[in-house]
């Protein structure tokens, strides 16, 4: 009842933010027929895409993944090959309850691999090594099948964590038909992991896949809404990608790997010692954003990155800071540094290599950032040198909107959703827009939420300089974008 009432009441304050312009003032629209006009021109745009995006999703998850899937599974069967299941986990800072709950699951999945498995920990405190243990050698299943090799590292941050875990399991001699699976230590893997990838392996162009994601959060909040909402999107635009074989990230909570391509040596040069040269900022070199390296590295080199949207991984969050806004942003600042570092030297690459869908999904992530924000921008300078007839009407129309895309995200899933995710999804997309033009500027501006990363050293000049020269060009960029709208608004 209590669902029913809060749509009824955000039903209510859309109609009442309608209806509150008159139609006297609805004639003011006559003066802004070019804002009305931008606005309209680029949600058809957006909205176009984004229907491409939810036909295709719906294509892959219920036609191409079932046949698919049927095909790799004979396959696997017939062959009769053995796939031995390697495990490459880090831990660092995680509460107790959280590594209980998680090497549990790791230790149930490896038990439940019928060719073995080996597992590569690679901790820093010397109290998670001792827990760790102890919960091996604690497992109420027969564990004799499956090798622990604990790993004591000095914190020097995750890259160089996995690069170390790879190089110890690159001893053991992996088949291009074993698989590796990369878990984070706050990530509850499924129990049959093993069984649901090794058999999309018999592919010699898979390189890896990714899973569906879940958040584990204790309060019922708008972060825990927020997470929700973002994982329900991910589902819809991962099986859209995963059509055509090349998603757009390898989650590092968990993805799978062919294990002899994870433990190539230039493989973990690459996720040890990554970097991009940039024209302003000169070399930067990659503290955060793993998945984005191992991601890169086997786009380039032409290797396929499926999707499983009915195999799940639970990951525990909390939020990083007291509130939810600045929450959402510390995330958003990292999520999407990391994006931007990989997504010019990808778009780089051939769409020949990786496909012209790909290739302009890549695009897409650069171009949203700007075209997201001429809505908002057309809307103030109409406000503001118009009438303030637009601003109640452009709040209902985004009040409808993405009550619609709710809708239809939530239906995908199959649940419903609640009253918070309308203008959470907003909140999400322009507020991201903002942020991802702001580290598209600052490439070098690197931090974990839980670790502490120092800012690469990419040029010779002051900390102080760099903000500065980056708040220029980025001031700039703001400047030309909010001139061509107003040229657009007043032509």
């Amino acid at each position: 009842m209590l669902l029913i009432l809060t749509h009824m009441a955000y039903f209510a304050v859309m109609y009442l933010l309608a209806a509150s312009v008159t139609y006297t003032e609805l004639g003011d629209l006559q003066n802004m027929r070019n804002t009305v006009f931008i606005l309209g021109f680029l949600g058809a745009w957006r909205y176009s895409w984004a229907a491409l995006n939810f036909t295709r999703a719906i294509i892959y998850r219920r036609i191409v993944y079932p046949i698919r899937k049927a095909r790799v599974f004979k396959r696997f069967r017939d062959d009769d090959v053995k796939s031995h299941a390697f495990f490459m986990v880090t831990t660092y800072g995680m509460d107790v309850p959280v590594t209980l709950t998680v090497y549990k699951s790791i230790f149930e999945a490896a038990a439940n691999a019928k060719d073995g498995a080996t597992i590569v920990a690679s901790v820093v405190e010397g109290a998670d090594e001792r827990l760790i243990r102890q919960i091996f050698e604690t497992m109420p299943r027969d564990m004799r099948n499956v090798r622990l090799v604990l790993d004591r590292i000095k914190s020097k941050g995750k890259r160089d964590a996995i690069a170390k875990a790879l190089r110890i399991l690159a001893h053991f001699n992996p088949s291009h038909r074993d698989i590796c699976v990369f878990v984070d230590g706050d990530t509850v893997v499924p129990e049959d992991i093993v069984a649901q990838s090794a058999p999309w392996f018999t592919n010699p162009k898979c390189g890896a896949l990714t899973t569906d994601e879940g958040a584990l959060i204790d309060r019922k909040n708008l972060y825990k809404d927020w997470f929700e909402l973002r994982f329900n999107q991910r589902q819809v635009m991962m099986c859209s990608m995963g059509l055509s074989k090349h998603v757009l990230t390898l989650t590092g909570r968990m993805s799978v790997f062919r294990a002899d391509l994870a433990m190539r040596p230039e493989f973990i040069e690459g996720v040890d010692h990554d970097f991009i040269d940039h024209w302003r900022l000169g070399r930067v070199v990659f503290l955060t954003g793993d998945d984005k390296s191992t991601w890169y590295w086997l786009l380039k080199n032409g290797y396929e990155m499926n999707y499983l949207p009915d195999v799940r991984s639970w990951s525990f969050e909390s939020q990083p800071r007291d509130t939810f806004i600045d929450s959402a942003q510390t995330l958003m600042v990292r999520w999407f540094g990391n994006m931007m570092r990989t997504n010019g030297r990808a778009l780089r690459l051939s769409p020949r290599l990786i496909g012209p869908f790909t290739w302009w999904s890549i695009l897409d992530q650069r171009v949203s950032a700007w075209t997201t924000l001429v809505g908002p921008i057309s809307v103030v300078l109409a406000a503001t040198l118009t009438s303030f007839t637009i601003v109640p009407l452009y709040i209902a129309w985004v009040m409808a909107t993405r009550y619609i895309f709710c809708i239809i995200i939530a239906l995908f899933r199959g649940g419903w959703f609640p009253v918070t995710h309308p203008p959470i999804l907003y909140f999400g997309q322009v507020v991201g827009a903002a942020i991802k033009t702001f580290v598209l500027f600052r490439l070098n501006k690197q931090r974990w939420t839980r670790q502490t990363a120092a800012e690469a050293k990419a040029v010779p000049l002051s900390e102080k300089q760099k903000a500065q020269e980056s708040f220029v060009h980025h001031a700039l960029a703001i400047a030309w974008l909010t001139l061509g709208v107003f040229f657009l608004s007043m032509v």
